[in-house]
């Protein structure tokens, strides 16, 4: 068998095809690229029985990831993060088969080192030796230290209100790290103009085609831990988009290859009310989204304005019958101190937003009481300490405790 089966790169708004084994970001139309596999030969070379004795990474799908020489790889263990059943939130909920795929778990505490694993190894086996990107922060901090141990100089640009810790990672790491007195799109425009002057290679989100490769992992990973078989609804929160994309992704091959069947999970975008394109454009069953003014949420990773891949996002939701939902930050944070309090789980704010649409949708009847539903929590909530005030009395030494 072949370690990768990748076919070639294919343009999802115009059709045009790129061959693998070449540096390649935005087709020619504008559209970011896709890419393929032959799935007839895969799926008759191998079947989900030959997956049992392999390594507990992402890298155990390697015939489903772009990179064709093993000797190219960079991980860090990356992958295989836990399906934590959530019974008494989902008691609590009114949903009684309630998962959280934590993403916490993973190398860099997000679920970015999916992306970077795989766009880092990609990068290194297509010859790079740098990489610029813009972020809000995870991303910049995962890509910074994949490209620290593929010996890749990186280039990073994020807002100024970024979380301070996802700096100190690219610090740590040896990136060129730069803020700006801005948005993610700011900072985009200066890695853009970096990216042309100096032939950087561009690994913006799906300006490159491979970060999409490592976060359908998700997808991947999920369907073959509910035994081959999925959840009815999978709720995601939602910025550049990457991860949804991902996931439907991953789904379609897997359908494609006989690995599973029926209905597809029904896929929820999850925004913030202050930064909600994606909301905004299923409301108005819309293809694409406009630029959301004046952006601003305390869950970072998606404050996103304007995603290039708005459009993939959108078919996959409207292709899965699925929706979009927006939280406030105030329910946010009461939901990421329930989550706590209730699971002893502390999740980031995006996750705790995808929790609240969770609830929010089981109190207009879209979910239903007995659906399985996984929610994806993005990140480990120590790296957004800003989120929770701790106002704690201090005791005099030999003072007794109180009891409340």
């Amino acid at each position: 068998m072949k370690y990768s089966y990748v076919s070639h790169l294919e343009c999802p708004k115009c059709y045009e095809v790129y061959p693998k084994g070449e540096v390649h970001h935005l087709c020619s139309c504008g559209s970011p690229l896709l890419v393929r596999y032959d799935l007839k030969a895969l799926s008759e070379a191998m079947s989900p029985k030959d997956l049992m004795e392999r390594e507990l990474t992402l890298w155990r799908y390697y015939e489903l990831l772009p990179v064709e020489d093993p000797a190219s790889v960079v991980s860090l263990g990356e992958g295989m993060t836990p399906l934590v059943p959530m019974t008494k939130l989902g008691k609590e909920m009114g949903l009684f088969h309630l998962y959280m795929k934590d993403e916490g778990m993973v190398p860099t505490g997000s679920f970015k080192a999916r992306g970077a694993a795989v766009g880092v190894s990609k990068a290194k086996e297509l010859g790079v030796k740098e990489i610029a990107m813009p972020t809000n922060g995870n991303a910049g901090a995962a890509w910074s230290l994949y490209a620290a141990r593929a010996d890749i100089k990186a280039t990073i640009v994020m807002p100024v209100d970024a979380p301070e810790i996802t700096r100190k990672e690219c610090i740590v790491a040896g990136a060129d790290l730069h803020l700006i007195d801005g948005l993610i799109s700011d900072a985009g425009q200066v890695v853009a103009k970096a990216v042309a002057e100096h032939g950087i290679y561009d690994a913006s989100t799906l300006k490159e085609p491979y970060r999409i490769e490592g976060k359908k992992t998700m997808g991947l990973e999920l369907v073959e831990q509910m035994n081959w078989s999925m959840p009815n609804v999978i709720l995601y929160p939602t910025g550049g988009g990457v991860g949804l994309i991902g996931i439907y992704k991953a789904l379609l091959e897997l359908r494609e290859m006989g690995w599973i069947e029926g209905n597809l999970p029904r896929l929820v975008a999850v925004q913030s009310t202050g930064c909600a394109p994606i909301v905004q454009a299923w409301q108005d069953k819309s293809r694409s989204s406009e630029f959301f003014e004046n952006a601003y949420t305390q869950a970072f990773g998606i404050n996103v304005p304007k995603a290039i891949g708005d459009f993939l996002v959108l078919d996959a939701i409207y292709e899965t019958n699925g929706c979009a939902v927006a939280i406030d930050d105030a329910t946010m944070l009461k939901e990421l101190e329930t989550i706590g309090r209730t699971e002893g789980a502390f999740v980031c704010p995006e996750g705790a937003a995808a929790f609240a649409a969770a609830r929010e949708l089981k109190q207009k009847g879209w979910i239903g009481e007995e659906e399985t539903v996984v929610i994806l929590n993005t990140g480990q909530g120590i790296k957004y300490p800003e989120t929770v005030k701790v106002d704690v009395e201090v005791l005099r030494k030999g003072e007794s405790l109180s009891r409340v």
